[in-house]
């Protein structure tokens, strides 16, 4: 359950990651807020990584749970 919620979590931000992107490729933000949308995406990248970080987690842990 918890691996299925995180990976809900993983999904949203991945989501989220790819608005940001096409916002700031589009051309027709101000600098300011493409630049504020790109820290967005680096806080939103940082994220990404501690929920991969914790499925992976989750996944060993249950694969070692299975091998009981």
């Amino acid at each position: 359950v918890r691996l299925t919620g995180f990976y809900a979590q993983f999904r949203a931000v991945g989501v989220n990651y790819n608005q940001v992107v096409k916002a700031v490729h589009s051309g027709e933000l101000t600098e300011k807020k493409a630049l504020a949308l790109l820290y967005k995406l680096e806080q939103l990248t940082v994220e990404l990584v501690s929920l991969n970080k914790e499925i992976i987690r989750l996944t060993k842990e249950f694969e070692q749970w299975l091998q009981r």
